[in-house]
């Protein structure tokens, strides 16, 4: 089932979310809609709090590579990064949760990684290049920060009009979203 993608200014975003256990309620069912949902909206990851959930909770799958090789895929559990090392580079990024916006952000090309899989098997991987920056971006979402956080003052004023008119629902996206005032309205 495909999910309503959370928007930009809703304040789950914001949270720093909690661990969850493998109790969590219809755990495999949310993974996979959440995975429906990325995958309707062409994403490369998705985190708990954009479909309003405030738990440590991502998934990623890069897709497949240039040479059709299976990509990155995995599901990240009450994820911790223990590292991140090597010189940031840029690249443009976007979110699901802030459509039609995209800007460069430097992040470390590699980083290690300790998190539970959807099997609840403790696991600890070092990344490099696109599968960790992928995490990387989706590990701010669990944290409650988001990739117009990196930008410069001035890039972040240029961009406000912008992401008001997203919180407001003033934009068109090729998916399901839920704005701010939609929550509000309950």
């Amino acid at each position: 089932m495909k999910l309503s993608i959370v928007a930009y200014g809703d304040p789950v975003l914001r949270k720093l979310c909690v661990n969850i256990d493998k109790d969590y309620p219809e755990l495999q069912k949310l993974i996979s809609d959440m995975f429906d949902t990325m995958y309707a909206a062409s994403g490369v990851g998705l985190a708990a709090p954009q479909v309003g959930l405030p738990i440590r909770l991502f998934i990623v799958d890069t897709g497949d590579d240039e040479e059709g090789k299976p990509g990155f895929k995995r599901v990240f559990i009450n994820a911790t990064i223990l590292e991140e090392t090597g010189e940031p580079w840029a690249f443009t990024e976007g979110c699901l949760s802030i459509p039609d916006i995209r800007e460069e952000v430097l992040r470390k090309p590699n980083v290690r990684v300790q998190y539970y899989d959807e099997n609840w098997e403790l696991r600890e991987e070092q990344l490099t290049g696109m599968p960790a920056r992928v995490v990387q971006h989706e590990y701010d979402h669990i944290q409650g920060k988001l990739f117009t956080d990196t930008l410069s003052l001035l890039r972040k004023r240029m961009l406000k009009s912008k992401l008001d008119s997203i919180s407001r629902g003033e934009v068109r996206a090729d998916y399901k979203m839920k704005f701010p005032q939609q929550r509000r309205k309950r």
